[in-house]
């Protein structure tokens, strides 16, 4: 019994493990896409990450579905929406420690509805700027996008705080 409670204990280590160093966060919540995407874009702009750009990518996906045949869509995706958002003073953070580090402005997130639910996506920053001087502001910028997107997460699940 002790060595199961202990595989399962190390397999969840290595899980949280694994979901922290991955290249991209993800929140999924079993609400649709308008309804995730309202939340969001808000807690983003009360946060001060300013959307400046909405692209519809199913839609624009849509127009090629007769060209691409059965390529089109092979995973039944409902919605594929994005954020390209920015906050001008991290931006100008990030350019006074590394100028190379503009490569991130504007940042983005991508929603994907599936099955009724949505996914939110995040390509995390500190993973581009690892090795540069502008990764304590650009870890700071991603705690607070994450922040912002958690926030409206556990309001669509309905919890007053963070659950």
């Amino acid at each position: 019994m002790k060595s199961v409670v202990l595989l399962v204990l190390a397999c969840f280590w290595l899980t949280q493990a694994a979901a922290e160093s991955s290249a991209v966060l993800t929140w999924s919540t079993d609400q649709d896409m308008e309804t995730t995407y309202n939340k969001v874009y808000n807690h983003l702009e009360n946060n001060r990450f300013y959307v400046v750009f909405e692209p519809d990518i199913q839609r624009n996906l849509s127009h090629f579905s007769e060209r691409w045949g059965e390529d089109y869509n092979r995973n039944k995706l409902e919605g594929i929406r994005a954020m390209v958002f920015c906050n001008g003073w991290y931006a100008n953070q990030v350019s006074n420690a590394d100028p190379t580090m503009l490569a991130l402005c504007p940042l983005h997130v991508t929603l994907v509805q599936e099955m009724g639910n949505t996914r939110v996506l995040f390509t995390r920053p500190t993973v581009i700027a690892r090795d540069s001087k502008a990764l304590g502001i650009v870890r700071e910028l991603e705690q607070d996008v994450s922040k912002a997107i958690n926030a409206a997460i556990d309001e669509l699940r309905g919890c007053p705080a963070t659950c």
